[in-house]
Formats: structure tokens, C-alpha cells, sequence
């Protein structure tokens, strides 16, 4: 019988026939685009925009990029940034609801005001947005 200090013998736990190969990943791997680990300490930040209300699809990227460099401004992490496209209406904006409720996110950023609009709102918006889904309403403009 092994005595408490003695050493078991080493033994593969799975033939090496049966064993998974190895995955290398880069030293990247798990990093957001732009190369650098997400930062879990910080709250995460949603986005949300219509492209209905934009001219090129140029605009939906450099939102994007102005959305996420107001998350870092502010001590957020960002998130997914959803688009709400007029061919799947309300499906981005369904998605970002799910969201906030499933990763207990705490804001969501918007272009402007505007990008709510035509959903069905109440006058009191972002009050009403807030209150039911716990996460606060951040405009990029004013």
C-alpha cells in the first residue's frame, strides 16, 4: 500500500493514439481587433445605430470607431456594436436587449438620439430605456 509521500507512478492518462492534438495559437489569439486583450475589470459598453439614418457605408465604420473611442474615454470596454439594418428591422435592436439582460451590461451607446427614434418609443425615452432594461443611455452627441 503507497504510503502518503511516495511517488505514483506517471502513467498518459489517454493513449497517444486517442489524445487531441495540440492547438498552437499565436500570441495574439484571444485579443480583440485592435491586437490588445479585453480589459475584464471594465464595464462593458454596447453600441447601437440605425443604418437607415446614414448616407454611406462609410459612416457605419467611422461610428464605430467614434463609439469605441468614447468607451475608452469613459473607462468602458467595448462591445458588440449593433446595426440595425432596414431589410431585418428591430432584429439589432431585439439582439441588444438580449444582451443586456444576459451579460448584465451597464450602458449602451448611441450616434445620437435620433437612432432610437422610429421604434416605437415613449416621449420619456431614455428614462423609459434605463428603467427597463437597467443599463444607462449614453449619446455620443448631445
Amino acid at each position: 500500500m503507497p504510503e502518503p509521500n511516495d511517488e505514483l507512478p506517471s502513467a498518459p492518462l489517454v493513449d497517444a493514439s486517442l489524445a487531441a492534438s495540440q492547438l498552437h495559437l499565436s500570441p495574439l489569439a484571444g485579443r480583440g481587433l485592435n491586437g490588445f486583450a479585453e480589459d475584464l475589470s471594465r464595464p462593458v459598453l454596447l453600441g447601437y445605430l440605425r443604418r437607415d439614418l446614414l448616407v454611406v457605408d462609410s459612416q457605419v465604420i467611422e461610428l464605430e470607431r467614434d463609439m469605441a473611442a468614447f468607451a475608452e474615454v469613459r473607462g468602458f470596454e467595448m462591445g458588440q456594436i449593433y446595426v440595425e439594418r432596414p431589410d431585418k428591422w428591430l432584429s439589432a435592436f431585439e439582439a441588444l436587449a438580449d444582451a443586456i439582460g444576459r451579460y448584465a451590461v451597464s450602458a449602451v451607446v448611441l450616434p445620437s438620439l435620433l437612432h432610437f427614434t422610429g421604434l416605437g418609443m415613449p416621449t420619456g425615452l431614455r428614462n423609459w430605456f434605463e428603467q427597463t432594461t437597467g443599463a444607462r443611455l449614453l449619446v455620443l452627441t448631445p
